[in-house]
């Protein structure tokens, strides 16, 4: 390729960037998209693909970084120059009052002015720029030392891999998930028999701490910038500061006002108080933050929490409601679950009728019968929960409730298994699983086929021309025109859709078989370990155990799955049809055999002919693993210029050191 072309090249990466990171802005924190998902996905793969073809222009801060890379061995420490304490609370007025009385004595004024932000219930995390380039990420930990997250916390798409002005700061906020997207992914964990985030804060801080920040890319994260730790601005006041981190294209949140004096503080409390409910995300009280930013530096902090600033919390809400009755739903697994109907009750600002009582024992455990008083709240204020039952409520009249033994869908017999909290209705052409499954095999991280929703969904089946996923790829246009509301682009569009996901790898078709148990992680762990879907088919469970990260749970079920005629049958209209079993080879990926694989190497200091990236992909792509830091599982360290601790440690252990010549050779080997 000649100079020309590269530069051409060159020049169109830059620009891809750019106007990918502009998109991503507008859609993700100024939630004013320009361009719909198709036409973004299209400028992703165009840079993706000048990138694969000219390798000297890939780099950490290229967007196409927030997929996340490999899975870590363990988060490397990161000291905090500037402490991130935590707050003191207030759970009421009159301690307000206290909290200004000690602001007031301490500076000697007569009266104070506050800034007043919504309290995100999230996990607070520090960003650290250099030259307005994102270099590390990390936890709060104890306030001194936290965990450096930087590859889950370049995932984010809100957070800004590079800001507009060459500034070196350091960013403080919160990651947190909205409440739409926690119950999503609670539903799409239940369906996957995995155990439920108790609230968004618990699903937020358990995506940002993943090993594999894969897994944090694929959670809907979203982020709040507050304040600044250590950093050379000259901002007077926090409001100031707000408004120069939302140029800087920090994302921060437009719900705050200055207060003057703890009257004041306290309407803004109240206002929020219920107002709070409407807003797609969980809040659980108000900040209130010292104006002034000379005061801030002249009031300090104690060793556990500044003097400047106070949490007022809002007290959590309980209600007590009526179990009116008590039914069952059929999952897509065939999971039967329990749900208490309610008599009506506001909870956090809405109205609550249903709530879960997850299986059987759960029942058993909190004593529920049909009749009964239950005290209600909601769990991390989303999700509606049953804390309880007021025995001395009881009349008399109320009624046990059992299980069925019948599935409510088809009828079939339901069992538990061992081992195992739920009952379950194992007929694969059960109704109601039949639906989910359709919905869950074209969902956006399976097939992806655009339009085949529930609705469409409950068509397909109830006009007989699906009865499993394989049918899918039977439909005629003329079928799906005689669907109640399809129009004839809507049913051309559809069709489209399935024969496009035809092409899709064999990792998100076995997500989308929607085999108990297995989820995206472990569905790209078998396509890869196996490459194709009737080497799968043909798997012991031996084999399948082998891997590492799939236990004996995940193999039961797929030897299950793959051992039932039914399985059979789909699996060769799927084949018959042309949807693709196999799993694609990445670029400069060699088989199992390469002698680096299963090694593990870490890497110190910096190398002269790749970036760490660059490097890492080489390792990755001749099956090799990379860590972060220095174990009695790793087989090289690759020293460049300035190494570290690592180097010493390597040494003790008695690991292999090479530079980057040898690293060149090991590499070519």
């Amino acid at each position: 390729m000649g100079k020309t072309d590269l530069e051409k090249a060159r020049k169109r990466v830059a620009a891809l960037r750019h106007e990918i990171e502009e998109h991503n802005y507008r859609y993700h924190v100024l939630d004013q998209p320009l361009i719909d998902d198709q036409a973004f996905d299209q400028l992703m793969r165009e840079l993706q693909e000048l990138e694969q073809k000219h390798p000297e222009l890939q780099d950490p801060d290229s967007p196409t970084m927030r997929v996340g890379g490999e899975p870590l061995s363990a988060f490397e420490p990161l000291e905090h120059k500037v402490p991130m304490l935590g707050l003191d609370n207030a759970f009421n007025e009159q301690e307000l009052h206290e909290f200004d009385g000690r602001v007031r004595r301490l500076t000697g004024l007569d009266q104070i002015e506050y800034l007043c932000e919504l309290k995100m219930d999230g996990l607070a995390v520090s960003l650290q720029y250099e030259e307005g380039v994102l270099m590390r990420g990390a936890t709060r930990g104890d306030g001194y030392t936290g965990e450096d997250i930087t590859q889950n916390l370049r995932t984010i798409r809100q957070i800004p891999l590079q800001l507009p002005e060459p500034v070196t700061l350091e960013a403080r906020g919160e990651v947190y998930m909205n409440k739409t997207a926690f119950e999503q992914l609670n539903r799409q964990r239940e369906e996957q028999e995995l155990p439920v985030f108790a609230n968004p804060r618990n699903a937020a801080a358990g995506s940002v701490r993943q090993l594999d920040p894969r897994l944090a890319a694929a959670r809907p994260l979203r982020i709040f910038v507050y304040g600044l730790g250590e950093h050379e601005l000259d901002q007077k006041t926090q409001a100031e500061l707000l408004v120069y981190l939302d140029r800087l294209r920090l994302p921060v949140n437009p719900n705050y006002a200055l207060c003057t004096g703890p009257d004041q503080v306290w309407e803004y409390c109240l206002r929020w108080q219920d107002k709070r409910h409407e807003l797609p995300y969980e809040t659980d009280g108000i900040v209130i933050k010292v104006n002034l930013l000379e005061l801030q530096k002249s009031l300090g902090s104690t060793a556990r929490s500044p003097r400047w600033a106070v949490a007022y919390k809002y007290p959590p809400e309980e209600k007590a409601t009526r179990v009116i009755d008590i039914r069952v739903n059929v999952g897509r697994t065939g999971a039967i679950t329990p749900v208490a109907i309610l008599e009506p009750v506001t909870l956090s600002g809405t109205t609550v009728q249903r709530a879960s009582l997850h299986n059987e024992d759960f029942i058993a455990e909190k004593g529920v019968m049909i009749g009964d008083t239950v005290s209600v709240h909601k769990a991390g204020e989303i999700i509606p929960e049953i804390l309880g039952v007021i025995k001395d409520k009881r009349t008399g009249n109320e009624k046990k409730f059992k299980m069925p033994r019948k599935c409510p869908s088809c009828d079939s017999d339901t069992f538990r298994l061992s081992g195992e909290a739920a009952r379950r209705c194992l007929n694969p052409i059960c109704p109601a699983q039949l639906v989910e499954k359709l919905v869950h095999f074209a969902s956006r991280r399976a097939m992806d086929i655009e339009g085949l929703g529930p609705a469409v969904a409950e068509m397909l089946y109830r006009k007989k021309l699906v009865r499993d996923v394989g049918d899918l790829y039977y439909l005629r246009t003329d079928q799906l025109i005689d669907l109640d509301r399809m129009a004839e682009k809507s049913a051309s569009n559809l069709m489209s859709a399935i024969e496009n996901s035809k092409s899709n790898p064999l990792r998100r078709l076995l997500f989308g078989l929607g085999i108990n148990f297995v989820g995206e992680k472990a569905a790209r762990l078998f396509a890869e370990k196996f490459g194709h879907m009737n080497r799968i088919r043909a798997a012991t469970a031996e084999e399948l155990n082998a891997i590492p990260e799939i236990g004996p749970k995940i193999t039961e079920a797929v030897v299950s799955f793959f051992g039932m005629s039914e399985t059979e049958t789909v699996l060769d209209k799927l084949e018959q049809a042309g949807v693709n079993f196999s799993e694609p080879i990445e670029p400069g990926r060699e088989a199992e055999s390469s002698p680096l694989a299963g090694k593990t190497f870490v890497f110190s200091g910096s190398l002269e002919a790749y970036t760490r990236e660059q490097a890492a992909a080489l390792v990755e792509g001749r099956g090799g693993k990379v860590s972060s830091s220095v174990s009695g599982k790793t087989d090289y360290l690759i020293v460049g210029d300035e190494p570290g601790s690592k180097l010493d440690k390597a040494r003790n252990l008695g690991v292999q050191v090479l530079d980057e010549k040898g690293f060149k050779e090991v590499i070519k080997s």
